[in-house]
């Protein structure tokens, strides 16, 4: 099908949103962004994309929410932005390269609140991917070679950092189905069929 959506994707930590994403954009012939995003924000904003690595998706400790929210209102150019703690120079770099991206045409993008970054476009439709935490446990554990308790944990630890993220810097809630337009459990559908229902479901969406 031809699309002129943009496609965005949240994920739990091992349900294979990445790979998902991928799926959908090539089925779609549309182009991918999950870290690519870092790399465009960083290219944007002059920031050094080392930067944009260690403040991915991680919460922020800063009590200066509604300084963000006042610049990010008038462009992230502002004097402001100068004196702003470096997370939320990353995150409004983010939303500026998300953005940008998005209307450049249609695409898919995992995470970074790229919903929230793009809740005033019309044509961008949500996604959420969860699954149940022992196979998401299988799957990291053989991903990335290393013990079922490490992998729980790093997915433990992932998942709150993505969810305090997540909640923090948008008026929605992290894997609530309120905050998206469908949400698949991947581990009862497969990566593919996940993608498939994805497809099946923007054409709906497009209708």
């Amino acid at each position: 099908m031809k699309t002129t959506s943009v496609i965005t994707i949240g994920r739990q930590y091992g349900s294979g949103g990445r790979s998902i994403g991928e799926k959908v954009a090539h089925e779609l012939n549309i182009p991918f962004y999950d870290k690519e995003l870092l790399e465009r924000a960083a290219n944007d904003s002059g920031i050094c994309k080392e930067l944009f690595e260690n403040h991915d998706e991680k919460p922020t400790n800063s009590f200066l929410y509604s300084l963000v929210m006042d610049t990010y209102s008038f462009g992230y150019n502002s004097a402001a932005f100068a004196d702003m703690p470096m997370n939320h120079k990353v995150f409004l770099a983010q939303f500026e390269a998300i953005k940008k991206l998005a209307a450049e045409g249609p695409c898919v993008m995992v995470g970074r609140c790229a919903d929230y970054a793009l809740s005033e476009f019309k044509n961008c439709f949500s996604v959420y991917i969860h699954c149940d935490l022992e196979i998401r446990v299988r799957r990291i554990a053989k991903k990335y070679d290393m013990k079922d308790n490490k992998a729980r944990d790093a997915i433990q630890k992932t998942d709150k950092s993505r969810s305090s993220y997540y909640n923090y810097y948008t008026n929605k809630r992290w894997g609530d189905a309120d905050s998206y337009h469908l949400c698949v459990d991947s581990g009862k559908m497969g990566i593919d069929k996940t993608a498939e229902c994805i497809i099946q479901a923007l054409k709906i969406f497009e209708s």
